[in-house]
């Protein structure tokens, strides 16, 4: 009995390890995890990648949003749950890369408890400035700052936002001295920027798109590897400050312990996404920055992942910021 026990047992793992076995899958909705309220950006980012790659599944996706602690109770959540194919997490910059250098204890490990399944094209970030402001370039608010040490001041969306890390990124790599104001959000700050009380911001290039078609504020560099079209004239930062990029991203994660071949099959499903144009156009329009498709792959995101730790371990460490 013990030796057709074993047998069986044998073949039921030779079976679940072949990747014909995984054919079916999934059989059944899949949830994804948003760590954020309903109706934010990664909330719609992930509702939009979600629409289409339930399609190529041939299944619903189910968006539950599992709000707090900065992203970290989602987190904490997909990290729990049974590694089967049917949760993952909807992850993103600030609990996933940041988070481990601003917090002294977490209930996760971003690299230990997930596996990357696919990133989302990127939403870089742009240099915004009220229409009245003095500064026309980069290179004019650097020589300012130089000249005037902490006289310019950077809103942002509160302590450990793109937003904020951004600029201190900025601040290190021009060898300058800024002063950061923390809001609730990014919608205050920007309107401070728009009303002159405050010098400057760093806001996501899908956000900002709307206000710089006003002429209540001004674009003055993006820190996406290229120009964009939708922000004509706009050069990078990285034209005057080589080595500065950056850019507030997402992917999807899956519980440590997912079978392999679950992933792929979800990986594939995006990749055919990622092959309709009308569906990337759009992505584009709205101010989302399409990145070549190697970019996106399990392996590649989770090395990305992996980097993004260690980048802004290291910005978090030179502004000072002590974790909480």
């Amino acid at each position: 009995m013990k030796t057709t026990h074993l047998l069986i047992t044998s073949v039921a793992a030779l079976i679940c390890a072949n990747p014909s076995f995984a054919q079916s899958y999934p059989e059944r909705p899949v949830t994804w995890i948003v760590p954020f309220a309903a109706g934010g950006p990664t909330d719609g980012m992930a509702r939009m990648v979600a629409a289409e790659v339930s399609k190529e599944l041939k299944q619903p996706i189910v968006v539950e949003n599992v709000g707090g602690a900065g992203g970290q109770i989602g987190a904490a959540k997909a990290s729990n749950a049974k590694p089967d194919g049917y949760t993952f997490l909807v992850g993103h910059f600030g609990y996933m890369a940041a988070a481990p250098s601003l917090y002294k204890t977490m209930k996760y490990d971003p690299i230990k408890d997930f596996d990357a399944v696919f990133r989302f094209p990127d939403t870089p970030l742009v240099l915004l400035v009220g229409a009245g402001s003095k500064y026309k370039t980069v290179g004019e608010m650097i020589a300012f700052a130089k000249a005037n040490p902490g006289k310019i001041n950077f809103g942002n969306a509160g302590v450990g936002s793109s937003s904020h890390l951004v600029a201190e990124l900025f601040a290190a790599k021009a060898n300058i001295k800024i002063m950061q104001i923390s809001y609730k959000g990014a919608g205050p700050a920007l309107n401070d920027v728009m009303g002159g009380q405050v010098d400057a911001m760093f806001d996501q290039t899908n956000t900002a798109l709307p206000q710089t078609k006003g002429d209540r504020i001004r674009a003055l560099a993006l820190t996406s590897s290229r120009t964009m079209p939708q922000f004509p004239n706009v050069p990078t930062i990285s034209g005057t400050m080589p080595g500065l990029e950056a850019s507030t991203w997402y992917g999807i994660y899956a519980p440590k312990g997912t079978p392999r071949a679950m992933i792929d099959t979800t990986y594939k499903a995006y990749q055919k996404v990622m092959q309709n144009k009308a569906f990337t156009d759009k992505m584009e329009q709205q101010g989302i920055f399409l990145l070549p498709e190697e970019n996106y792959a399990p392996d590649a995101f989770q090395k990305f992942t992996q980097s993004e730790i260690g980048k802004w371990a290291d910005v978090i460490k030179q502004a000072g910021i002590e974790p909480q």
